[in-house]
């Protein structure tokens, strides 16, 4: 399987665009590229039937977690001008390469 190139990366703020979620927004926590997927924090929330392991610390009962988005069901929130936005690159004149917004062509990359 190929891994596909994703603009989105760990610690973004995204805004979900389709499903159940749409609309929020939220910090990337996990980037899944192999699998084209994503993890936002307090979005996409599913429940889980665990069994207690007290090796782990682990108490038994249903725990809600989140549960991994497809990529192009979020947008990057560009810092600048706070729209979701598409993702350009850029050559800044030091030789760094960063990400900017297609909307205003601010710096997306910190």
């Amino acid at each position: 399987m190929s891994r596909l190139q994703t603009p989105i990366r760990k610690n973004d703020n995204v805004v979900v665009l389709t499903g159940k979620d749409r609309g929020k927004r939220g910090r990337v926590l996990k980037v899944l590229p192999d699998k084209n997927r994503v993890l936002i924090e307090g979005v996409n929330i599913i429940k889980r039937h665990t069994k207690p392991n007290p090796q782990r610390q682990i108490k038994g009962g249903l725990v809600e977690r989140e549960a991994a988005l497809h990529a192009s069901n979020v947008q990057i929130v560009c810092p600048e001008c706070g729209r979701p936005t598409r993702v350009g690159r850029k050559i800044l004149g030091d030789g760094r390469k960063v990400r900017v917004c297609r909307k205003c062509e601010g710096v997306v990359d910190k």
